[in-house]
């Protein structure tokens, strides 16, 4: 499939009702994104939004709707991320290669794919073929006491 023209990315973002916010900044001793040979990684991306942080354990606090909707979020600061990583030409992505999603969840609770499947979802829904993806999703105790972290590796062209 040919890429999308930014336009069309970003018309498309409208029709899905999204507004992507300012690249967030790293909270420690990292860069948000490497770029190298054409493959930007993108660091983990916690699950926040316009109200703040969003916090959770799933199984416990929290039910699969809610995470799904955090690894949403995730998605769209992945995506500003990506939009810096690229000067703010999204028309260069060719592919969404990997994610690697992180669940805060009970030890009881196996359902993080589902979770996870919010940020898959969200990005195949914008991207089309060129947004499906390889993917990991664990359960984890996560830092801040955050719902869900994605990272993920883009092809560039």
């Amino acid at each position: 499939m040919k890429g999308l023209k930014t336009m069309d990315i970003n018309s498309k973002l409208s029709e899905l009702g999204v507004s992507l916010p300012e690249a967030p900044a790293p909270a420690a001793n990292y860069i948000p994104y490497v770029e190298i040979n054409g493959l930007v990684f993108i660091s983990g991306q916690i699950s926040q939004n316009e109200s703040g942080i969003i916090t959770g354990i799933l199984g416990n606090n929290m039910n699969v709707e809610d995470g799904y909707n955090a690894a949403k979020c995730c998605a769209i600061s992945l995506l500003a991320q990506l939009k810096s990583s690229t000067g703010g030409d999204l028309n260069r992505v060719k592919r969404v290669v990997k994610l690697g999603g992180f669940v805060n969840s009970d030890p009881k609770f196996t359902e993080q794919p589902k979770v996870i499947n919010g940020a898959s979802d969200f990005l195949v829904e914008l991207f089309g073929e060129k947004g499906k993806h390889a993917r990991t999703a664990v359960g984890c105790i996560l830092p801040l006491g955050v719902a869900v972290e994605i990272d993920g590796i883009f092809e560039v062209s």
